[in-house]
């Protein structure tokens, strides 16, 4: 018994001469959007989506950075000289906590906003019972929010 303790106990030393390889993969930094008015995107991330702005590094004007939850950012730079059309399949998407409180600000704000078909402003319900609405910002680009928010 004595001789398999010492052969079980030299046997863990092994392993701890062996590397361990972490699994490795991409994570989000930052999302950048060419705006056409800094002032009026910086505003309307702030006051409609209640994003943190934080400090960028360039202090030239052109550019505002938000913080998108975990270390993710949203980078606005004024660099559009026109606002174009976008697809509502390439968007960004927020989760709220409360869908309702939500579209009070965009009421509030007087923003259009449309379920995923477009034939409502009533939210979508996900077959996984997720709410969701879609809108545009000053530049046309389509943002979704959902109540998919992580509850505590």
């Amino acid at each position: 018994m004595k001789y398999l303790l010492i052969c079980l106990s030299f046997s863990g030393l092994f392993f701890l001469n062996t590397p361990v390889t972490a699994q490795t993969y991409g994570t989000l930094n930052h999302i950048a959007i060419n705006v056409v008015d800094l002032e009026e995107s910086t505003a309307f991330y702030k006051e409609i989506l209640n994003l943190k702005e934080i400090p960028e590094p360039f202090h030239d004007g052109i550019h505002t950075w938000f913080s998108i939850g975990g270390n993710g950012q949203l980078h606005l730079i004024q660099r559009a000289s026109e606002t174009i059309e976008h697809d509502k399949n390439t968007h960004l998407c927020f989760s709220v906590p409360s869908m309702d409180d939500f579209i009070a600000t965009l009421n509030k704000h007087d923003i259009d906003r449309i379920n995923w078909v477009g034939d409502s402003k009533e939210p979508t319900l996900r077959v996984d019972g997720v709410k969701q609405i879609y809108f545009k910002d000053p530049d046309g680009y389509w943002i979704e929010v959902n109540d998919d928010y992580p509850k505590n």
